[in-house]
């Protein structure tokens, strides 16, 4: 069965998280007259990811390498939609940031795109607003998008290989990276969706893990060999890295 689109969903580990992604997931898709299905990459849970998947809907792949990118790849390679999401299992999907999304990749004119992120917290603390709005002005400003909401067309992500997997974490960059450089070949552009932010969960910011993560992203610049290296990369796999 072919699809308009497909939703991935990298978990792993995620029975608190998935099930609210899932049902926002489904409320979105239904206003829209695309087809579209839901695939769950189960990253080697030990809890009840799958059957919480499964229980929803959701079509499930298991991706035995406990890696961010390769469970990304594996459900991009699993997808039959020509339109690819990537989307977070501890993320709110809405129906208008979903139906603009798709807007955007029906013109032709583009070959993806995120969003700009907004953390499930009321009360965020001056360090938490001020990594936010770095982020999102830096997204905007090279053309990235966030790991929690990405978009693309199957085509581009098939033309680079989908993400790297050679690395740990900041995938999404190279990701976007590339993207950039087959989209221009082809005079196709890169969105950073304003509004609606897409909703994410404030357990990402939690202890101070937002400087960890800001950290993690300046090796890019600075020794980008280490993010090779799931130790370093804790902030993303937590104490099993």
């Amino acid at each position: 069965m072919s699809f308009d689109y497909s939703i991935i969903i990298p978990a792993y580990n995620e029975e608190a998280f998935l099930g609210p992604t899932l049902d926002s997931a489904k409320a979105a898709m239904s206003v829209s007259e695309l087809r579209g299905e839901v695939i769950v990459v189960d990253n080697a849970s030990t809890d009840r990811t799958a059957a919480i998947a499964e229980e929803r809907g959701a079509r499930v792949v298991f991706e035995p390498h406990r890696q961010i990118s390769r469970a990304r790849n594996t459900g991009g390679r699993s997808a039959s939609g020509r339109f690819l999401f990537f989307l977070d299992a501890d993320t709110t999907l809405s129906p208008e940031l979903l139906g603009k999304a798709l807007l955007l990749l029906e013109s032709g004119k583009y070959y993806g795109g995120g969003a700009k992120v907004r953390f499930d917290l009321d009360d965020q603390p001056w360090s938490v607003r001020a990594f936010t709005n770095f982020w999102n002005a830096l997204a905007r400003r090279r053309s990235w998008g966030a790991g929690c909401f990405l978009f693309s067309l199957r085509e581009a992500f098939e033309a680079i290989g989908g993400f790297r997997e050679d690395i740990y974490a900041a995938e999404e960059i190279f990701f976007c990276i590339a993207l950039k450089k087959w989209g221009r070949k082809r005079n196709l552009r890169f969105e950073l969706i304003e509004a609606p932010p897409v909703l994410t969960s404030s357990r990402k910011i939690q202890k101070g893990r937002h400087l960890s993560l800001l950290g993690n992203y300046f090796l890019l610049g600075l020794c980008p060999f280490l993010l090779r290296f799931r130790r370093v990369c804790r902030p993303w796999y937590g104490d099993d890295a």
